[in-house]
């Protein structure tokens, strides 16, 4: 629950972006920024930030390691997020968006992690900030069908089309109802953290390289610079997994050579 020079002259990376956004894991060219106050896109004319906050860098690890259900690795990592300012409500948040990404079990049981880390906290003495819930009822019915729509053309540049949908339509009711409309409304996360969290999932995940590099493209566009994104491969390869880190980095390539950025 996902590149207009690609579009044009690579037909073959287009399929591939089109059946990444078909999964829900990919995203299509010319996106949009995020409209919320909390994570807008960085406007071009700013200085690109080139780290990652101590509390980004937690994402992406908490992600990857439950996609691998490395449950002692999660724990450490959730941990060090919570020390680094990430509320309860942000790593709660980012366990349940990742179930469409890697499944139910793993979100079931690292939620359960989460709990288990919350409550030791509590035992030692530390109280961390319960964080917010999202500040709008989300729609329903026919509102969310339009309001998840709208994310997903703001997403991916434009109307979602192709062969894949003519084929499987109801995948795309399911993208716009439930990924991009119930998960999406949720703005008690940004996208950036959404992005980081996504990408280090899936790079912790053999076999979906062109979802993970539609996520990188994805990245990119929602406001994370190039350099916080190299810093991102970085911080998997000190402290995450090696092939996740080569993973990230080619996709990273790849997203940098197809939007012309300098990598």
């Amino acid at each position: 629950m996902t590149m207009n020079n690609a579009r044009s002259s690579r037909p073959r990376t287009a399929l591939s972006a089109l059946l990444a956004i078909s999964l829900g894991l990919g995203m299509a060219p010319g996106i949009a920024a995020q409209n919320t106050e909390e994570s807008p896109a960085m406007p071009r004319t700013q200085p690109a930030l080139t780290k990652l906050s101590a509390k980004q860098q937690a994402i992406p690890l908490i992600a990857a390691f439950m996609a691998t259900s490395d449950m002692p690795r999660l724990n450490t990592a959730l941990e060090q997020g919570l020390d680094a300012g990430l509320t309860i409500s942000d790593a709660r948040e980012i366990l349940v968006q990742l179930y469409a990404y890697v499944g139910f079990p793993r979100s079931l049981n690292a939620l359960n992690e989460l709990m288990t880390v919350v409550e030791a906290r509590k035992q030692r003495g530390l109280q961390d900030a319960p964080g917010r819930e999202p500040s709008r009822t989300i729609a329903t019915g026919d509102a969310l069908l339009a309001a998840g729509t709208a994310n997903q053309t703001r997403i991916s540049g434009g109307p979602v089309k192709g062969p894949v949908f003519d084929f499987a339509p109801v995948i795309n009711q399911f993208l716009q109802a439930h990924l991009f409309g119930d998960i999406f409304e949720r703005d008690n996360l940004d996208w950036q953290s959404r992005e980081l969290a996504t990408v280090g999932a899936l790079a912790a995940t053999p076999g979906v390289e062109p979802q993970l590099r539609s996520h990188m493209s994805a990245s990119l566009r929602v406001g994370l610079s190039a350099e916080q994104l190299h810093h991102l491969c970085a911080v998997l390869a000190e402290r995450g997994d090696e092939q996740s880190a080569r993973r990230a980095s080619t996709a990273l390539a790849q997203a940098l050579a197809l939007s012309g950025e300098k990598s």
